[in-house]
């Protein structure tokens, strides 16, 4: 789901409002492009995430993966299945880490996992009336955290694949190449599944740099769901169905039918 104002499939929302500083200490990497806080965060925006090829930067990429070998970006899944990572073509690639994942026939393209940086995520639920609502799902404490991920470059066909100009100034510098990303979901944990049964895979600080780094069957093992004692889950105004009001209203807490 790209835009529009229905509520999204999960999970097609999150957020990202801390300053700059605040992320770059909490994740040991550095920005290399202006941060602008986030409140409603959509599906085919660019947005922070960090890369096992450069774990040291916070770069932006789009959100709907794109394979290295499709043919055009008709299909760019916002989500991924942990339980089926290894078995879907547009993933095997990028699940298997930017070291492993084979040398393709373009030296611009890659594929490998990814952090993707939140401080929260909105998920669609039925309240106690039976309507369709909006809730925001945060970290107990506030702090961002680290959405498990998977990232590609990707060329379009047909576009340049000679740098020129751009020659020497990095993987990402060449203007025909578009960085994607899709988040990794699980079961729900209890917090969650009261009103979804999927979740994204929230990394525990200690596992984020290990997702990045860790061999394929060691790096399965960290796709479960977060504790549950972790999360808080609230109601939101569903003003956050609609991507343009990306302001820090549609953060807030409202009432909802109890």
């Amino acid at each position: 789901m790209r835009g529009g104002c229905q509520p999204p499939s999960m999970c097609g929302r999150f957020s990202l409002f801390a300053p700059a500083e605040d992320i770059e200490e909490r994740f040991g990497a550095t920005f290399d492009y202006p941060h602008e806080r986030r409140y409603n965060a959509a599906p085919g925006q660019a947005l922070p995430v960090v890369t096992d090829e450069t774990p040291e930067r916070i770069q932006a990429a789009e959100w709907g993966l794109i394979p290295t070998w499709a043919d055009d970006d008709g299909h760019a899944p916002i989500n991924a299945r942990a339980e089926t990572l290894a078995e879907k073509p547009s993933f095997r690639d990028a699940v298997a880490g930017v070291e492993t994942a084979g040398e393709s026939a373009d030296p611009g393209e890659a594929a490998g996992r990814c952090l993707v940086l939140s401080d929260g995520f909105y998920e669609w639920g039925q309240d106690a009336d039976g309507e369709r609502r909006p809730y925001r799902i945060t970290r107990v404490d506030d702090e961002p955290f680290a959405m498990a991920g998977l990232w590609t470059r990707w060329r379009p066909p047909g576009t340049q694949t000679d740098l020129g100009e751009f020659a020497g100034d990095g993987p990402t510098a060449e203007p025909s190449l578009r960085t994607t990303f899709t988040v990794v979901t699980t079961e729900a944990n209890d917090a969650v599944g009261r009103i979804h049964d999927r979740m994204p895979v929230i990394l525990a600080p200690a596992d984020e740099r290990r997702w990045l780094s860790a061999d394929r069957a060691n790096a399965g093992h960290l796709l479960v769901p977060c504790p549950a004692a972790d999360l808080r889950v609230y109601p939101v105004s569903r003003a956050v169905n609609d991507p343009s009001n990306d302001v820090p209203s549609v953060v807030q807490e409202v009432d909802a039918p109890g």
